[in-house]
């Protein structure tokens, strides 16, 4: 007797639930973390009396503490799924804001930002959505990660002019301490939500029907992939050039949002229209993700990330040299193409690599590339501590996006070793 299992509940694919769910976790680590963390920026940096490269210093602490926590979350989230870590990054994350609203001093911001904040959010924030879409797709991986990727810039067009908006009125600790209670309230229920892999509910990637057979209950996969070990995936150059690319392709974009309204005011702007400027980036991002997760799909990923990074090595020169107030706002729209390749590198490397080991290669990418990012604000903000500008950094910006540009048009498919 053999019985059909669908992969459809009430016409929708259930793989489609657990990219909301993903969204819903990108919109919050995004809103109220990666783009709120510049409301933030500067009024702790005069409150606490810091200099801007110290305040930077907190930020790529933290991004090194997800470097050298990326082998071993992407293993235990390949081995018990990515719900534990999710949990955890919400808990953690919204309890370590409620406890940032007290601080008074850089020694307990460093404690409380890394020993509570940062600990597990890229875990449960960035690599565990991720790793849902890979989980739960595979003809349609790009778009999956696309839709959990563009969810950061909802997130930060909803929740960060609010969050700007509550500094401006009440101060920074209030809003600090709003963000850990919208963290958990928001963020916990979402994650009991997940579920690990079609697999594990009797269905399989993209929703295509299989045949259960009672006899010898075997599966016919919808798609055939090539399944590589950390250590085979390891061996391939494609696997070190993904990381170099990434890392000097982060390295420019954190440097900038981390910076972002410093930047802005330093062109001029107000610290309020460099909070429109913001939320627009944020905005802006969305359609940009769905673009190029669409046309990813369809073409050629590497060659689509390397024209993706030309876009945004121009969008850095136009803000160099542009003058006037139409260059921040063409800056700000064209530098969302950045951003847009996010999922689309992460879909390159579930093609190349398979779903078994993702998490695993993926945090294991995580330790080498993680360091660019982590310095790159740093050194953005003793630039201008020195020199009271970021005009000397500007021209390094632009050649190490074309850099990134040229790393990721060189990717190969590479070859499953025997």
């Amino acid at each position: 007797m053999t019985g059909k299992l669908t992969a459809h509940f009430n016409g929708l694919f259930y793989g489609w639930r657990m990219v909301a769910a993903g969204c819903a976790m990108r919109m919050l680590g995004g809103g109220f973390h990666l783009y709120g963390f510049t409301i933030f920026f500067l009024p702790i940096t005069n409150e606490l009396g810091l200099s801007r490269a110290a305040t930077s210093l907190v930020f790529s602490l933290a991004r090194a503490e997800g470097a050298i926590e990326g082998p071993l979350a992407g293993y235990f989230i390949d081995r018990y799924g990515p719900r534990p870590m999710m949990l955890a990054g919400i808990i953690l994350s919204g309890l370590g804001y409620m406890l940032l609203a007290t601080v008074h001093s850089y020694a307990a911001f460093l404690a409380v930002y890394l020993g509570v904040i940062s600990l597990a959010f890229s875990a449960g924030f960035m690599h565990s959505p991720m790793v849902l879409a890979n989980s739960w797709f595979i003809r349609r991986r790009a778009m999956a990660m696309t839709l959990i990727s563009s969810a950061i810039g909802i997130g930060g067009t909803l929740i960060t002019p609010i969050l700007a908006f509550t500094v401006a009125q009440w101060g920074w600790r209030y809003g600090a301490f709003i963000t850990g209670i919208g963290l958990i309230v928001t963020g916990v229920p979402v994650a009991l939500y997940v579920k690990r892999s079609p697999e594990s509910m009797g269905l399989v990637p993209d929703g295509v029907s299989i045949e259960v057979s009672e006899q010898d209950n075997r599966k016919t996969p919808s798609a055939t992939e090539r399944e590589f070990s950390l250590k085979q995936a390891m061996k391939t150059a494609a696997f070190w050039k993904l990381i170099l690319a990434t890392t000097t392709r982060v390295g420019v974009f954190n440097s900038i949002t981390v910076h972002f309204v410093p930047i802005m005011v330093w062109r001029g702007a107000s610290e309020a229209k460099a909070a429109a400027l913001l939320a627009t980036l944020a905005l802006m991002s969305l359609p940009s993700h769905l673009f190029v997760g669409w046309i990813a799909d369809r073409v050629n990923k590497p060659r689509l990330m390397a024209a993706c990074m030309v876009i945004g090595a121009g969008a850095v020169a136009i803000l160099a040299y542009g003058v006037g107030e139409w260059a921040l706002w063409t800056f700000t729209l064209l530098f969302t193409f950045v951003e847009a390749l996010f999922p689309v590198s992460w879909a390159t490397v579930g093609d190349y690599f398979g779903r078994k080991h993702f998490a695993t290669i993926r945090g294991s990418m995580s330790f080498f590339y993680l360091w660019g990012p982590a310095l790159g604000p740093v050194i953005t903000g003793y630039v201008y501590d020195r020199h009271q500008s970021y005009a000397p950094l500007m021209s390094a910006y632009i050649a190490i996006a074309l850099v990134a540009g040229l790393l990721y048009a060189s990717l190969r498919q590479p070859k499953l070793p025997a």
